[in-house]
């Protein structure tokens, strides 16, 4: 009886003659053949740099264009959405960068841009009142989700200026608390 090694899990499954191989791996649960399964032969490399370039596939100008069309220029990237770029030809980026990196270091929180999905700097906090605040009260909980006075932190993004908010941390605990209703 030859055991056999799951390819995801690595576990060694020992099976029962009588039964006959595992169809799936009893630790991961994974398909052990099939077509989840992918056997490299590492000696194959010589093989494939020889007949690689004769498979080459060249798409037609209107496939290009197709797929120009539906998924954008190839060139176009995520460095492309950073607008602080356009400055670089009047200021010192790399002084700015070094100094966004600092900056970043000492943060607790450091979230991503939704935008272009660099790492934000925390610019300060705002308090919001209950004069020019409107809460929204569900009719589940017969109170505000959230109730003035709170703070909320104000992050700007170094790379493309978008400002984000989010609550404070006392707040996030006040909210948590206020969505926790007493079972019924």
């Amino acid at each position: 009886m030859e055991p056999t090694v799951c390819p995801w899990c690595q576990s060694e499954i020992v099976w029962d003659e009588e039964l006959g191989p595992e169809e799936h791996c009893p630790h991961c649960a994974n398909e052990l053949k099939g077509y989840r399964t992918l056997n490299i032969d590492l000696n194959d490399d010589e093989e494939y740099t020889e007949h690689s370039d004769e498979e080459a596939y060249e798409a037609s100008e209107e496939e290009e264009q197709e797929l120009h069309s539906m998924w954008g220029s190839d060139t176009e990237s995520l460095a492309a959405l950073r607008t602080v770029d356009k400055y670089g030809e009047s200021h010192d980026l790399y002084a700015f960068e070094q100094t966004v990196e600092a900056i970043l270091d000492e943060q607790d929180e450091v979230p991503e841009c939704l935008h272009c999905r660099e790492y934000m700097l925390h610019a300060g906090s705002q308090s919001v009142t209950e004069q020019g605040f409107h809460p929204v009260a569900p009719s589940l909980l017969k109170t505000p989700v959230l109730k003035p006075p709170f703070e909320v932190n104000i992050y700007v993004c170094p790379g493309c200026f978008q400002v984000q908010y989010n609550l404070a941390e006392n707040d996030r605990l006040a909210l948590i608390k206020n969505l926790i209703r007493p079972q019924e």
